[in-house]
């Protein structure tokens, strides 16, 4: 007589089935464990695998410190990297998104932590994804100290995923920025990006399809790169050169990181309510990728400028003498700098512009 099956057991269960791999998870920690490592710094010997990642204050030296906290993502550039298969660098420009908000306050950042989401772990892909993570942090001076790597089925289509960074800063009480007192008649500099950084990607991506353009493509400015290669092109992190700045020049007023919203949203941010920014747009030349940006969206200037920081990353708030110590240290870091504007008494909008095309 042959055994029956009670069909009246429900079959065993595991997490697994259910779409989470606990062992996927614990090899890609082994995986970024040494890059973690490499990220270490005064106050953080980034270990991974505590509950909570500790950083020592105290080793920092720090005389009266306010911390600095920031936090951002990568947005839909992310499905550049994912559609592309080139997962190397999204983790760099998270990190900046993060970082070059702290330094705008005179921050300088200590550590950072980051979020990975997917539906299903990939470990091949999240551990180059965290290697770029690890290698902003490199370029910033801040240690990777921890972070999630969250697998959610049903959450994310099959190969998505997605991310959060989270940087903390310190900086003396007295040395916080913006100062107050920006005025008529400062100088604004502009510190050259390196693309459309991690702004306008929905926008970029839209104007990819209706050339009928795939991210193989040539890139259209006639770089050697494929077209994905060269819209992502990572984040500009100007953190050393501008705390180094900060640290040679005593006198820098303000620093304005140009990101989404560019010169208009941004800029106002520091200015007092009776202060306009003038932008002189022939100042500086407008990268070869935001030119085609514009014809392929036959797109008007302003709306460029609202959407893309067209070439100016970052900007330096300083009085006129102190221009040229300004540029001189920022050249001596390796940065390409323009004078591209100054600081009035308001007139009319808070951020105004020159050399517009009907101008």
């Amino acid at each position: 007589m042959t055994d029956k099956k009670d069909r009246t057991q429900p079959s065993e269960e595991t997490y697994k089935a259910a779409g989470v791999d606990i062992e996927a998870g614990n090899d890609l920690v082994r995986r970024i464990a040494p890059m973690a490592k490499a990220t270490s710094r005064p106050g953080a010997d980034a270990d991974l695998g505590g509950f909570g990642g500790l950083f020592d204050l105290a080793a920092c030296h720090y005389k009266d410190p306010v911390l600095v906290a920031a936090n951002d993502g990568v947005g839909t550039k992310l499905k550049v990297a994912i559609e592309s298969g080139l997962h190397n660098t999204v983790g760099i420009d998270l990190v900046a998104m993060s970082v070059n908000d702290l330094v705008v306050q005179g921050a300088e950042p200590l550590f950072f932590l980051d979020y990975f989401a997917s539906g299903h772990l990939d470990v091949e892909i999240a551990t180059q994804v965290i290697a770029g993570i690890a290698e902003g942090c490199k370029q910033a001076g801040c240690a990777l100290i921890g972070g999630e790597t969250a697998e959610m089925p049903g959450m994310y289509a099959d190969g998505d995923y997605d991310l959060a960074g989270f940087a903390v800063g310190a900086v003396e009480r007295d040395a916080v920025l913006p100062r107050k007192d920006i005025q008529s008649g400062d100088v604004i500099i502009g510190l050259a990006s390196s693309g459309p950084h991690s702004n306008g990607y929905s926008l970029i991506r839209r104007l990819v399809a209706q050339q009928n353009l795939n991210w193989s493509s040539p890139d259209p400015t006639g770089s050697s790169l494929s077209l994905a290669e060269a819209l992502l092109t990572p984040t500009k992190v100007y953190v050393k050169p501008l705390l180094a700045t900060l640290k040679t020049v005593k006198n820098v007023k303000g620093l304005v990181h140009i990101t989404g919203g560019g010169f208009q949203e941004n800029l106002p941010r520091i200015l007092a309510p009776d202060l306009t920014a003038h932008v002189d747009l022939t100042a500086w030349e407008i990268p070869a990728i935001f030119n085609w940006l514009q014809q392929a969206g036959n797109m008007a200037m302003t709306e460029m400028l609202r959407t893309f920081n067209c070439g100016i990353g970052m900007t330096v708030i300083a009085a006129p003498e102190n221009v040229d110590k300004v540029m001189e240290s920022l050249a001596e870091q390796g940065e390409k700098s323009f004078v591209i504007g100054h600081i009035t008494a308001r007139d009319a909008d808070a951020v105004t512009f020159s050399g517009l095309p009907t101008d």
